[in-house]
């Protein structure tokens, strides 16, 4: 607990101190991943791919049987070469679009497309993992700086939930929004394990005079002005009473909310479903470790900063190769407008 709560205080500190970004990804430098064998992922990549502009050179088509959970290594090598065969070199980053499979034997799949397959970023229970290069990064240039291409999963289970999701994100960009930040502590105390950071969260928002709501309960309701949502607990309750602004960031920490289609807890799609514009959850048992979770402080700073949700979202966890990221990855609420989007 002790090097869980100097990591929560030393990752704060380390983001406040950083300069501010020149710019943040654009669509120029994602690509979109569809499985042509899935009628539901060529929905979502065309409909992404219209709305945000993306290239006709940037646009991957794989194949591999739909329906999964998870993918075999040897799988997931097959996919990734015909990934990497049409990635162009200026391509930062990849956008996938379908909710399964989520998961790569140890890995998500978005840690698994980003690092590729290494057991590394695999652990049982209470024990760390190899570390993203990338968190805390002030690169805007991942693949040329790095190495490699942070990723995130447009996920839904139809297409009215995806494009609702991508309409938030494009909604989102430039909009500045004067909405609130919930951070809850809950009575679920071995879920309960980024309270530390909470103070730090809150006073960096007060500092730029943007509400914020430390509260010690297990969830909120009939809130209609979230911005952020961060709580740890199984089940999060009251979601369709919450009315989330576009742009919204929002997750749980808990075991398994990163098994999108068939978790025995709360999926992390019930986030998106609410309302909000991007979440995280963890594949497979990751313990309560805070490191393999988003870290509030920097979620928030990094965004609030102009970056992207790919980039503030991927940029906050020390050790994602046991969660996935799930959202529209170019919202970016804090951004100035621009002709690419």
């Amino acid at each position: 607990m002790a090097v869980a709560r100097a990591f929560l205080y030393l990752a704060f500190w380390l983001g406040a101190l950083l300069p501010w970004p020149a710019r943040a990804l654009d669509r120029t430098q994602l690509a979109v991943i569809v499985n042509t064998l899935d009628p539901l992922s060529v929905q979502i990549g065309e409909y992404y791919s219209r709305q945000r502009q993306i290239s006709f050179q940037n646009f991957i088509k794989v194949s591999f049987p739909p329906g999964g959970t998870m993918l075999t290594r040897e799988e997931f090598d097959a996919i990734k070469a015909q990934i990497d065969r049409q990635t162009m070199p200026e391509v930062q980053a990849y956008a996938l679009t379908w909710a399964a499979p989520y998961r790569v034997e140890c890995m998500s799949i978005t840690a698994a497309l980003t690092f590729g397959f290494d057991i590394a970023f695999c652990a049982d229970g209470c024990r760390p993992t190899q570390p993203s290069p990338y968190f805390n990064s002030p690169s805007r240039l991942p693949f040329m700086h790095l190495r490699l291409r942070p990723a995130m999963a447009i996920a839904a289970t139809s297409f009215e939930q995806a494009k609702a999701l991508i309409d938030r994100g494009v909604q989102s960009d430039g909009s500045l929004p004067v909405a609130t930040t919930y951070l809850l502590s809950t009575s679920d105390k071995a879920r309960n394990v980024r309270n530390p950071a909470y103070p730090q969260v809150e006073a960096m928002l007060k500092k730029v005079r943007m509400p914020v709501r430390r509260l010690e309960r297990d969830a909120i309701t009939d809130e209609s002005d979230v911005l952020f949502y961060f709580t740890g607990i199984v089940n999060v309750e009251g979601l369709d009473t919450l009315t989330f602004v576009p742009g919204a960031i929002a997750d749980h920490l808990t075991s398994a909310g990163g098994m999108l289609t068939d978790s025995h807890q709360m999926s992390a799609l019930r986030w998106l479903e609410a309302g909000a514009t991007g979440s995280y959850g963890a594949v497979i048992e990751p313990c309560n470790m805070p490191q393999k979770f988003p870290h509030p402080a920097l979620v928030v700073g990094r965004y609030l900063q102009g970056e992207t949700l790919i980039e503030a979202y991927w940029k906050s966890v020390l050790m994602p190769g046991q969660g996935i990221f799930v959202g529209e990855p170019l919202a970016a609420p804090f951004r100035r407008r621009t002709t690419a989007r």
